[in-house]
């Protein structure tokens, strides 16, 4: 059983309304891809895998990391469909599309609340069925040989950890929120289970010219 080191995306397109214009990186998400890339290169730190999801957004954090290994493609590491859960959720129960920050992280929860309930009748899947391809993933990753980097998104890596901790909804959902862009998580077996060792590191954003790059969005 191998170690694995999630890490969430670049910063993406923070203003987009729908799920295809948020799906791309922008000038910063690329630099802080390319010092993180430049930081696990620097710190010799060894990984014999790499796996993005399919997204647009994984696959140029992959690159711009510049981490000399072949990435596979897996859609099971894809994020949840926030933007289109959320406009569901307005249709459906009259719960405003959030406009800002400060409403955004209220009403995350109320979404992923919903969502477990299966109360959203067009959620483009169930939330049982996120929960079982983010556990088939990782744990097919987790077997194979020497430690992988995984990249993903901020809601992919909270239920891996609602997973591996048992974290209730309102957990998980608070969980997403604190997620930095490009930031590292890494889950190591222990006991033949994996064990969280390492949540939202950003080293390679910690110097003071580098504090604006800490992005959430």
């Amino acid at each position: 059983m191998s170690h694995i080191t999630l890490i969430r995306h670049g910063q993406a397109n923070s203003g987009a309304q729908d799920e295809a214009s948020y799906d791309r990186l922008s000038a910063l998400g690329h630099q802080q891809s390319a010092w993180l890339g430049t930081h696990l290169r620097e710190r010799g730190q060894h990984h014999a895998r790499l796996y993005t999801g399919t997204l647009r957004r994984h696959v140029e954090t992959a690159t711009s990391m510049d981490m000399e290994l072949e990435p596979v493609r897996d859609a099971r590491l894809n994020e949840l469909e926030y933007l289109t859960l959320a406009r569901a959720l307005e249709a459906e129960h009259g719960i405003p599309f959030p406009t800002d920050n400060a409403s955004f992280t209220t009403h995350l929860p109320l979404v992923f609340q919903y969502w477990q309930d299966d109360r959203i009748d067009g959620a483009p899947e169930r939330f049982a069925d996120f929960e079982a391809r983010v556990n088939a993933a990782l744990t097919e990753i987790a077997e194979g040989d020497g430690p992988a980097l995984v990249v993903t998104s901020g809601g992919l890596i909270s239920m891996a950890m609602r997973q591996v901790l048992r974290l209730d909804i309102t957990a998980m959902a608070q969980m997403a929120l604190a997620i930095y862009n490009t930031s590292q998580h890494r889950l190591f077996p222990i006991g033949g289970t994996l064990s969280p060792t390492m949540f939202n590191a950003i080293p390679h954003l910690e110097a003071p010219d580098r504090h604006y790059a800490q992005t959430h969005v």
